[in-house]
C-alpha cells in the first residue's frame, strides 16, 4: 500500500502529539493555567472605558459674567481648539470666575490629552488680563472617579452623637481604608464638617457703621482661610463661614477687634454670635431606607425602617485601573468590621449601599455557571449523532479551549467582566466546530474500506490532515468577521473591545486543540475494529456458504 503523505499542518500536529507522552501533561497544564487565570484575573462588572477630558478654571475677582465670557472663555476656547482630538468644549461664565469643560474623542490617550491641555493653557498665560488669578487645570479621571463601594453611616436613635464627632469618627475610618492596597481614593458625601460659624447681626453692624469687608478682613488677618459670606437669613443675620482649621480657640474669634467706633474697639462678639459647630450652610439631606435584617427572612413580620439622614455620611471607595474590584471591596468591608466595637460604643451604624465587587463576582460566577451548563448541553446534543465516546472527546476539548483563551487574556492584562464572558459565550458555539469536524471525519474514516489494514493512528492522522485546509479557511473567515469590531469608534467601541480581542483568539485556540488533543483523545477513548466494516468479504463468504448448501442439496436429490 502506498504510504500516505501529510499535506497540511493539521496532519503534522496530529502526528507530533498523537503518541507523545507529554500530550496529557500539556492538557493538564492548560486546564490548570485556565483555572488559575480565572481565579487571579481582576474582576469587574463592566470594562473600563478610556475617557479623556478636563476642566480649566480661571478667576478674576470683581469681573461680571459678560467680561468673563469675552476675556477668558472665548480666547481659551480658540486656543484649546488647536489641540488635536478635542471633540467638545463647554464654557460657563460666572461672577468672578469662568470654567471650560474639555471633552476629547473616546479612545484618546488620557495622559497625553491631559498634558496637551495643561501645556496649551500655560502657553497663553501672558494673554490673560491683569488681575487674573493663576488658572487651575483639573483633568477628568474616570478610572478612579467611579466608586466600587459606598457605605452609609448614620446615628443610632438610642444614643446621642453630635455631627462633629460623627464626622471625626468616619474620617478616621476613611484614612484607614484609603491606606489599603489598590484603593485609589475615598470621599465623604453629605458630611457635616466642623468649622467656626459667625452669625452677624446686620442691625448692630449698621449701628457701628462697619462693613462686611472690614469684618472679613479682620478674620482673614488671623486665618489662612479667607471666609465666605452667605446671603441674609430670615432672622436678619448674616452667616460668615469657611474658617476651617484656622484658629485654635473660639475665644480668638470672640475677642477679635474688627473696627474702631468713637475711639473704642469693636469686638466680633459685640456684633455676632460665634460658635464651633458644623457647616450649617450645607442644606444637603438624605433619606436612608433599609430593610430590617432581623426580620428579613420573616415574610409575615417584614418591615422597613426609615432613617432621616441629615446627619448621614456616605463613604465612597474607588480602585485603581485594572485591579480586582472583588478583593478591594472585601478588604474595605473587613476594615470596617474591625471598627464595629467603636461604632457600637459611639452609636454609629452603617449599611453597604453599593458593592460593585459583589455584583461583579456574582456576574462572573453566574456566567461561568452558564458556561458549564452549556458544555453539558453540547455533549447531550452530540451523543445521538456521534456516539457517547465521540461526544466525550468534544466535551473535554471545550474547557481546554476556554482555559487557554483565559490564560492568554490574563497574560495580556485584561480583566474578566460581563463583556469578556459574553465573548466566551458568543464563541462557544463556534469553537466546538473544529473538534466536531475532526472527530466526525475520524469516525467516517474508520468505516471506509480504504482504512482496512491501517492502524488506528494512521487513520486518525489521515482523517485530521484531510480536513485541515477547509477547516483552516472556515475558521479564519469567522475570525475576520470579528476583527472589524475592534475599529468601531466611540463609547460603544470601547465597551465592546473584549469581543474582538477574545473571540478570534478563542477560534485560533480551537484549531490548535482540535489538531493536537482531539486526535489524542480519539485514540484513547474510541474503539477501532479493523474488520468491523469489511462488508464485502463478509458477503462473499455468505455466497460460498450458500453455494455449498446448494451442492449438498443437489447431491441428496441425485442419490434419491
Amino acid at each position: 500500500m502506498k504510504q500516505y503523505k501529510i499535506k497540511n499542518i493539521a496532519g503534522h500536529l496530529a502526528t507530533i502529539f498523537l503518541a507523545n507522552p507529554l500530550t496529557p501533561i500539556l492538557a493538564f497544564a492548560i486546564i490548570l493555567l485556565g483555572y488559575i487565570s480565572l481565579e487571579m484575573m481582576p474582576r469587574e462588572e463592566d470594562p473600563q472605558i478610556q475617557v479623556s477630558g478636563g476642566s480649566v478654571m480661571v478667576a478674576i475677582p470683581g469681573a461680571t459674567p459678560k467680561e468673563i465670557e469675552n476675556v477668558i472663555i472665548k480666547p481659551l476656547e480658540r486656543r484649546i481648539r488647536e489641540i488635536k482630538g478635542v471633540e467638545h468644549i463647554y464654557g460657563t461664565a460666572l461672577n468672578n470666575a469662568g470654567m471650560l469643560n474639555v471633552q476629547y474623542y473616546i479612545g484618546q490617550n488620557r495622559e497625553s490629552s491631559n498634558l496637551k491641555l495643561y501645556d496649551k493653557v500655560m502657553q497663553h498665560l501672558d494673554q490673560l488680563p491683569k488681575g487674573t488669578l493663576p488658572p487651575l487645570v483639573k483633568p477628568f479621571d474616570i478610572d478612579i472617579d467611579i466608586p466600587i463601594l459606598t457605605v452609609a453611616f448614620y446615628k443610632n436613635s438610642d444614643k446621642k452623637l453630635d455631627n462633629i464627632k460623627l464626622y471625626k469618627t468616619i474620617r478616621e475610618i476613611q484614612q484607614d481604608i484609603n491606606a489599603l492596597d489598590n484603593v485609589s481614593k475615598t470621599t465623604l458625601k453629605g458630611a457635616k464638617k466642623p468649622q467656626f460659624n459667625v452669625f452677624i447681626d446686620l442691625q448692630k453692624l449698621s449701628a457701628y457703621h462697619i462693613s462686611l469687608g472690614e469684618v472679613a478682613k479682620a478674620i482673614r488677618s488671623i486665618s489662612s482661610n479667607a471666609p465666605e459670606i452667605d446671603t441674609t437669613s430670615s432672622t436678619g443675620k448674616l452667616t460668615v463661614f469657611g474658617i476651617k482649621n484656622a484658629v485654635e480657640d473660639i475665644g480668638d474669634l470672640k475677642n477679635l477687634i474688627v473696627a474702631q467706633y468713637m475711639g473704642a474697639p469693636i469686638y466680633l462678639k459685640s456684633i455676632a454670635k460665634i460658635e464651633y459647630s458644623y457647616d450649617v450652610q450645607s442644606f444637603q439631606s438624605v433619606l436612608l431606607t433599609y430593610q430590617n435584617q432581623a426580620n428579613k427572612d420573616n415574610k409575615e413580620n417584614n418591615k422597613l425602617e426609615f432613617i432621616e439622614a441629615g446627619d448621614q455620611i456616605t463613604l465612597t471607595v474607588s480602585k485603581l485601573k485594572g485591579t480586582n474590584a472583588v478583593e478591594i471591596a472585601q478588604e474595605a468591608i473587613l476594615e470596617l468590621a474591625k471598627h464595629n466595637a467603636v461604632f457600637q460604643e459611639q452609636g454609629v451604624g452603617y449599611i453597604i449601599t453599593r458593592n460593585y465587587g459583589d455584583r461583579a463576582n456574582e456576574a462572573v460566577n453566574e456566567l461561568v455557571h452558564h458556561l458549564v451548563i452549556t458544555i453539558f448541553i453540547i455533549a447531550g446534543i452530540l451523543i445521538p449523532f456521534l456516539g457517547w465516546r465521540e461526544s466525550l472527546v468534544v466535551t473535554i476539548a471545550v474547557p481546554m479551549i476556554l482555559a487557554l483563551t483565559l490564560f492568554i487574556a490574563y497574560m495580556t492584562d485584561q480583566t474578566i467582566n460581563r463583556i469578556t464572558l459574553f465573548a466566551f459565550l458568543l464563541s462557544l458555539g463556534l469553537i466546538v466546530d473544529d473538534a466536531i469536524i475532526v472527530i466526525e471525519n475520524i469516525h467516517r474514516r474508520m468505516h471506509l474500506p480504504e482504512s482496512k489494514g491501517l492502524s488506528f493512528s494512521e487513520v486518525i492522522v489521515q482523517a485530521t490532515d484531510e480536513i485541515g485546509p477547509s477547516t483552516n479557511i472556515a475558521t479564519i473567515a469567522i475570525m475576520l468577521t470579528m476583527i472589524p469590531m475592534a475599529f468601531v469608534g466611540g463609547m460603544m467601541g470601547q465597551f465592546m473591545t473584549p469581543i474582538p480581542l477574545n473571540v478570534p483568539v478563542a477560534l485560533a485556540v480551537s484549531l490548535f486543540v482540535a489538531y493536537v488533543f482531539a486526535p489524542y483523545l480519539a485514540k484513547k477513548l474510541i474503539k477501532f475494529n479493523h474488520h468491523a466494516d469489511a462488508q464485502a468479504p463478509i458477503k462473499k463468504v455468505s455466497r460460498k456458504k450458500a453455494s455449498s448448501k446448494k451442492r449438498v442439496r443437489q447431491n441428496k436429490e441425485g442419490k434419491s
